[in-house]
């Protein structure tokens, strides 16, 4: 059973379509990679399955519910490609870390010990226990994404969606956070993100999507990223195979 089924969906704003007739599924226990220049629709991709945008047609199942109504079971998490957040208010990454468990915390927000393991044993999964004291704001870039990483663990949540967790980081985090996500995946989780990287979405993903405003394919990565069909998303020709190696900002 697929954990997000998208079915011909259709979103806009206004007068522009920012989704065309999309429909993919993306399994359990595997790393999707999902691959596609700016304004191909992968951040409204990523909104419709947590159920922050209103479809104009089709639909969006995440784990066999509405988007929002797994939003607010925990059943998923969104790491924004950049946190809109203060990084100079006075929260410590295990602050950062509890916020995943107010849901489960009631009104008082008062966390109980089975809080407390959650966000330890979430901290200890993405390597940052060392620096749980640390202000939020004094984390590298790849730390900071690993703290909101470690949020959607403590939330619970079995689905994680990733909007370019690589970049801004150097290759030492970002092999970090691949192995992170692989880790993630073989306990059962399902994550999905959005990359830029084609030499090293093989090292990350099983399944990848190419996205270009409707879903052009999807299937193991090795068959999506051939040349003759990353031009079809990219707007290239074929003869172009140069260039479909290097496109970073592209994405």
């Amino acid at each position: 059973m697929a954990t997000i089924a998208v079915n011909h969906l259709v979103v806009r704003y206004g007068e522009v379509c920012a989704l065309d007739d999309a429909t993919m599924r993306v399994a359990e226990g595997q790393v999707t990679a999902l691959i596609g220049m700016n304004g191909s629709g992968k951040s409204t991709l990523f909104k419709a399955i947590m159920g922050l945008v209103r479809p104009a047609s089709g639909e969006v199942e995440v784990g066999g519910a509405a988007p929002g109504s797994a939003r607010r079971r925990g059943l998923v998490t969104y790491v924004p490609q950049a946190e809109a957040v203060d990084w100079t208010f006075p929260l410590s990454v295990r602050d950062v870390v509890m916020m995943g468990r107010y849901g489960h915390q009631g009104h008082t927000r008062r966390p109980r010990p089975a809080d407390h393991v959650a966000v330890e044993e979430a901290l200890a999964r993405v390597e940052l226990t060392d620096y749980a004291g640390r202000q939020i704001g004094q984390l590298s870039g790849g730390q900071k994404k690993r703290a909101f990483v470690a949020r959607g663990i403590a939330q619970g949540a079995r689905v994680l969606l990733l909007d370019e967790p690589f970049a801004g980081v150097d290759k030492r985090t970002e092999a970090t956070i691949t192995r992170l996500l692989r880790d993630l995946a073989a306990s059962g989780h399902t994550v999905f993100t959005s990359t830029h990287d084609l030499h090293g979405v093989h090292q990350l993903a099983d399944d990848a999507v190419l996205l270009n405003r409707h879903v052009l394919l999807q299937g193991p990565v090795a068959d999506v990223v051939r040349p003759e069909h990353l031009a079809m998303a990219f707007g290239l020709e074929p003869k172009d195979q140069g260039v479909l190696g290097n496109l970073d900002g592209a994405a």
